[in-house]
């Protein structure tokens, strides 16, 4: 009998240190020289939406007869032009496979000519309205669109989403902005004033993006901040890893509250286990809680 009991507790003991070895293991989190590394999936169409080499963008579609839901997709990357949409591709093909047909932009950033204020928005503002001549040739319903965007470019997503609050007198309006179903920020930045000041990779971009700090140009930041421009008067999901180094979770955090304090209808989807760019790769496995955040806002009536 003792002899049981011994290899019973011999048994206990392995299992135990095993689960407490997987426990002690840590988590692995996507780095971007993961998906740098990464064949890139061609497009189905590239398609200029203005005369520079930089206004185009890529155009998947999904298979069988549309009209196929839009989801507009805008990179991130600091703002800087080292950076490019190539990275979203990923994403982008994955949806499309999923139904919604992709438009995935390219756009003038800093270091680039034009980019910067105001080039920057002016340019993402011109390709997602483009989505209408689009669909003039394309199966794509204008009536279901989607704004996505990582990071910096989940500051332009919601920006893109909030600039119809804009004053006809600011640089960056535009007449008629498309209309939206919604908007998601994959760890976005929605307050330029106080992310230039916060520990982050991309807060020293800021002011190159706007010309100067909050203090040197009040009314800039004021037009390309989504939080000074709330409420959205849309839909607003903002998912982000607990474990995001690169933007503080308080950046949506904040925004969540702030806009639902004005009426909005936003959520904070935050992530557990993943950092900042297990958003954007599609064998993360946060990758459904994306997916299910664009069928959630297309379906909304």
């Amino acid at each position: 009998m003792s002899r049981i009991f011994s290899i019973l507790f011999l048994i206990f003991a392995i299992l135990t240190t095993t689960q407490l070895s997987a426990q002690e293991q840590p988590l692995k989190l996507v780095t971007w020289q993961q998906i740098a590394a990464l064949p890139v999936p061609p497009a189905d169409r590239v398609i200029s939406y203005g005369a520079d080499s930089l206004q185009f963008g890529e155009l998947r579609l999904p298979q069988g007869e549309g009209k196929f839901p839009v989801v507009v997709v805008v990179h991130g990357g600091c703002w800087l032009s080292a950076y490019d949409r190539q990275y979203m591709a990923h994403l982008s093909e994955k949806l499309t496979k999923a139904g919604y047909a992709t438009w995935n932009l390219e756009f003038r950033r800093v270091g680039d000519t034009g980019g910067g204020w105001p080039g920057t928005f002016l340019d993402v503002a011109q390709g997602t309205d483009y989505v209408r001549e689009l669909a003039k040739t394309y199966p794509l319903d204008t009536k279901k669109v989607v704004v996505m965007g990582h990071s910096a470019g989940g500051h332009l997503a919601l920006w893109l989403a909030a600039r119809r609050n804009l004053a006809k007198s600011s640089p960056l309006y535009t007449r008629k902005p498309l209309k939206l179903k919604g908007v998601i920020s994959l760890a976005g930045i929605p307050d330029l004033a106080t992310y230039g000041h916060q520990k982050g990779s991309c807060n020293e971009a800021v002011p190159q993006l706007m010309g100067g700090m909050p203090k040197d140009q009040p009314e800039r930041y004021a037009d390309a901040s989504p939080t000074a421009l709330l409420p959205l008067r849309v839909p607003s999901r903002l998912i982000q890893g607990a474990l995001d180094p690169v933007v503080p979770v308080s950046q949506s955090q904040q925004f969540a509250e702030q806009a639902k304090a004005k009426g909005d209808d936003a959520a904070l989807i935050l992530l557990e286990q993943a950092g900042h760019f297990d958003l954007v790769v599609p064998h993360a496995a946060v990758y459904e809680q994306v997916e299910h955040a664009v069928q959630d806002l297309i379906q909304q009536k």
